[in-house]
C-alpha cells in the first residue's frame, strides 16, 4: 500500500484528503486491463467519468482546475496503473484550452462531455518536422469567409485515433514565430489518422492529418494569434501534475522494492538485511520524499495564486521525473532477474516512467526555465 503520510502536510485541505481516500478505493476495483488498448483506454475514461473524477480536469463556472487535486489524482492513479493516469491526464490537457479560454458556448458543448467521460480529448501541438517548437509550426489555418481551413499534420498526439476532438494549434499569420498561432476545436470525424504509433509503454498515440479541414468561425479558441499563450498556460497548469505521476510510479517502485527485499532469502537472512540494500532503499525513500515536497509545494503555490511558480513548477517536474527514473531503475536492480521479467510490476514501471522526462517540456527545457528565472534581475 502507498505511503499516505504526506497527506498530513500543510499543503492540503480536508477535501484533498477525502479525494485521496476515494481514489484509493476506486483503484482497488479499477476496470480490468485485458483487451485491446483502445478499448481499455475508453473504458477507463468512461469509468473515471462515471465515478466523478474527471470533473477535476475541467473548469467550473468561476474557478480553474485545482492543481493539488489533479496532482493527488495523478499520483494515486499512476501508483496503480500508468494507463489510468494517462486516461485521466489527457482529459485535462486536451480540454484545458477550452477550460481556460473557451467561450461559454464551447464550454457548454464540450466540458460536460469530457467530465462525464462521453468525449475523449486530445491536445494537438507537436509536429513531424518541428517537435513541440511552436516557432517552427507548419500547420496552417486560413480564413475563408465564415470558415477556417486547416492544412497540415501533427505527430505523437496522445489519444490520436480514439479522441472525439482535437484542440489543434495552427499558424494564422498574425505575427512571426510563435506569435502567429491560434487554437481550434476540431471534431475527430474531420481529421485523418495517418499512423498509429507504438511506444514502449502502450498508450494511444498517433499521427494526425488535416487535409483542407473546414471549420466554422466559432471553432477558434480565444482570439486569432493567442494560440501560443493558450498552449503555454494550459501546459503550465498541468506541468506539476506530470511530476505527480512520476511520484506515483516512484512510490510504487519503492514499495515493491521494500516488499521484495523483505521476502527474498539471502543466505541465512533476507535481502533487506544487507547493508548495501538498506543504503539503496534509503536513497530511494529520500528521492521520493524530496519529489513529493517539490510537487505539492508547486501545486499549492499554483492554487493559492499570487505567487509566480514557474521556477517551482519546473523544479517539481524536473526532479520528480528524473529521480523517479533512478528510483525505478534501483527497484529493477534489487529485483535481479525478476526485475526485467514481463508481468512483474517494476518492469512495467521501467517502461512507463521514461516518457515523462520528455513530454510537456523535456528535462533540458526545465533546466533552461530554472536557470533563466535565476538569472533575471531581482530573481
Amino acid at each position: 500500500m502507498a505511503d499516505r503520510t504526506f497527506l498530513s502536510w500543510p499543503f492540503f485541505e480536508p477535501t484533498h484528503r477525502k479525494l485521496a481516500d476515494d481514489l484509493a478505493r476506486w483503484c482497488e476495483s479499477m476496470p480490468a486491463s485485458e483487451g485491446e488498448l483502445d478499448d481499455r483506454c475508453r473504458t477507463l475514461v468512461r469509468e473515471l467519468g462515471a465515478a466523478g473524477f474527471l470533473k477535476l480536469c475541467v473548469a467550473s463556472a468561476d474557478t480553474r482546475p485545482d492543481v493539488r487535486s489533479l496532482a493527488i489524482a495523478r499520483e494515486t492513479l499512476a501508483y496503480h496503473s500508468g494507463l489510468a493516469d494517462f486516461a485521466f491526464a489527457m482529459q485535462g490537457l486536451g480540454s484545458g484550452p477550452i477550460s481556460l479560454f473557451g467561450t461559454i458556448e464551447q464550454k457548454r458543448e464540450w466540458l460536460p462531455r469530457v467530465a462525464s467521460g462521453e468525449a475523449i480529448a486530445a491536445f494537438a501541438m507537436t509536429e513531424p518536422g518541428s517537435g513541440s517548437d511552436a516557432a517552427n509550426m507548419q500547420t496552417s489555418a486560413m480564413r475563408d469567409g465564415n470558415e477556417w481551413v486547416l492544412v497540415g499534420e501533427k505527430n505523437y498526439i496522445s489519444n490520436g485515433g480514439i479522441a472525439d476532438f482535437y484542440v489543434t494549434f495552427a499558424r494564422t499569420g498574425e505575427g512571426e514565430g510563435s506569435r502567429g498561432l491560434s487554437a481550434f476545436i476540431v471534431p475527430a470525424d474531420l481529421v485523418t489518422v495517418n499512423e498509429r504509433i507504438d511506444i514502449i509503454a502502450p498508450h494511444p498515440l498517433g499521427r494526425i492529418g488535416y487535409d483542407n479541414v473546414r471549420l466554422p468561425a466559432q471553432a477558434i479558441v480565444g482570439e486569432p494569434g493567442e494560440g501560443f499563450r493558450i498552449a503555454m498556460e494550459t501546459l503550465n497548469l498541468f506541468r506539476v501534475t506530470v511530476g505527480a505521476a512520476a511520484l506515483g510510479f516512484a512510490r510504487r517502485a519503492l514499495g515493491d522494492a521494500v516488499s521484495f527485499a523483505q521476502a527474498r532469502r539471502l543466505g541465512s537472512g533476507t535481502l533487506s538485511d544487507n547493508a548495501v540494500t538498506q543504503a539503496k532503499l534509503a536513497d530511494m525513500a529520500l528521492a521520493v520524499d524530496a519529489s513529493a515536497l517539490l510537487v505539492y509545494r508547486a501545486a499549492w503555490q499554483q492554487d493559492i495564486g499570487g505567487i509566480s511558480n514557474r521556477r517551482a513548477a519546473a523544479m517539481a517536474k524536473l526532479h520528480a521525473t528524473e529521480s523517479a527514473q533512478a528510483v525505478v531503475d534501483a527497484a529493477v536492480q534489487l529485483h535481479g532477474g525478476a526485475g526485467v521479467t514481463k508481468g512483474v510490476k517494476v518492469e512495467e514501471l521501467y517502461r512507463e516512467i521514461r516518457s515523462l522526462r520528455i513530454y510537456e517540456g523535456a528535462s533540458e527545457v526545465q533546466r533552461q526555465i530554472i536557470a533563466r528565472d535565476l538569472l533575471k534581475p531581482n530573481s
